[in-house]
């Protein structure tokens, strides 16, 4: 792996961390420049490398999302031999990262308060399925669950008395890991004031609750729990999906400008006129007939006819894309959303880019995801272990390394 630049280059990280919520929390590092190691289990590594189909030559795709940009070894925490590797590790590293159920650390010697005494100014965080307390903390977390339970599948779908729909992405455990990175980039700036290392500790089930702010605010001004509205806004409109006459689009005419700029395009000015309609709390109120009657209306045209007069309007509005054709959107290539990296073993792969840009310490995505044990000898060799110590810890299963 070559020199990390970026923002947090020079900041070690180590990732006891599996499947997404913990990865993501290290990919966000990694990408922002921190040296990312991510310590596998022994046998069979992360179980994303076991979600297959669909894989890229011999390598699960699902596992070289997660984990491109960092190194990778390969340790049995259940050997003493293999956790005096990880705690070599974790002495001079500065973030540990895991998401293991409760007492799990613990249980190896590696919890918050063993690595404390080694490291007084790690920083630890832990992205759960609950969060280390309250009365749920013993719980196993899964996005599903978590959606559920943060009231976001209550929220998601076509309507009233239609069927539960979840986010159709992971959300909960990606939002976990971002809201991980956030909290290990503050506890940081605290170190880099006092010295002083903290444990951080976020969850699925807080991640899904960050998204229902409109959603909570409503019900708290109400005393109702909304619902499902399918793509509309639960507080203003006409902001939805409209199906035209070839595809869907997006429509935001929330506000009054963009409203009557909407009405004018669309060749329905008296609709400004219309009592139903006159305001944004009116159109809330008024929301299915409004929606029906704009529906009528774009089915008349291509996608492309009404995206170009919005446009021109000022009116914000775009295509609905799949995921193929979001990766080929031109916008998506030049803000480096699709990257290519290079793999060990495939060569050239693609990959998601870094959402964050930095105009003196650019982000960057270097390596593919490391194949099982590829940074083993590499990383225990600059640990100060020799050769045969490592051949040693191989032959007892302790490790295990790609060469």
């Amino acid at each position: 792996m070559t020199d990390k630049s970026g923002p947090l280059a020079g900041v070690k990280v180590i990732e006891l961390a599996h499947v997404m919520a913990g990865p993501v929390c290290g990919l966000m590092l990694a990408d922002m420049g921190a040296a990312v190691t991510k310590v596998e289990k022994l046998p069979g590594g992360d179980d994303t490398r076991r979600f297959l189909p669909p894989a890229i030559g011999d390598q699960s795709a699902a596992y070289m999302m997660m984990n491109r940009n960092k190194k990778g070894i390969a340790v049995d925490l259940k050997t003493p031999q293999g956790r005096d590797c990880v705690i070599a590790l974790l002495k001079t590293a500065d973030v540990v990262i895991e998401n293991y159920r409760a007492g799990t650390m613990e249980r190896l010697g590696l919890g918050y308060d063993a690595l404390a005494k080694i490291n007084p100014g790690l920083i630890y965080c832990e992205i759960s399925g609950f969060g280390r307390t309250g009365p749920y903390r013993e719980r196993g977390g899964y996005d599903l669950i978590a959606q559920g339970m943060s009231g976001l599948m209550s929220i998601t779908g076509e309507g009233p008395g239609r069927e539960l729909v979840k986010i159709g992405a992971p959300v909960t455990d990606i939002t976990a890991g971002i809201l991980g990175a956030t909290g290990v980039l503050a506890a940081y700036i605290h170190r880099l004031k006092t010295g002083e290392g903290q444990r951080v500790d976020t969850s699925l089930f807080e991640a899904g609750i960050t998204h229902t702010y409109w959603q909570s605010a409503i019900a708290f001004a109400t005393g109702i729990a909304p619902g499902p509205m399918g793509s509309a806004h639960p507080l203003n409109a006409p902001y939805q999906a409209f199906e035209a006459a070839d595809g869907w689009l997006t429509l935001g005419a929330a506000n009054q400008a963009n409203w009557l700029r909407m009405l004018d395009v669309i060749g329905r000015p008296e609709l400004a006129d219309d009592a139903r309609y006159r305001d944004s709390a009116q159109r809330m109120t008024n929301r299915l007939a409004l929606s029906q009657t704009l529906g009528d209306v774009f089915k008349t045209r291509s996608k492309s006819q009404w995206l170009g007069q919005l446009e021109a309007a000022g009116v914000p509005a775009g295509p609905v894309l799949d995921v193929k054709e979001m990766h080929a959107d031109p916008h998506a290539i030049a803000r480096k959303m699709i990257v290519e990296t290079e793999h060990k073993t495939l060569g050239p792969v693609k990959t998601i880019g870094c959402p964050i840009t930095f105009s003196k310490t650019p982000a960057s995505v270097d390596t593919g995801a490391p194949v099982y044990g590829q940074h083993t000898r590499e990383v225990l060799l600059d640990l100060g272990y020799s050769s045969k110590k490592i051949n040693q810890l191989i032959e007892a299963k302790a490790i295990a390394a790609a060469d």
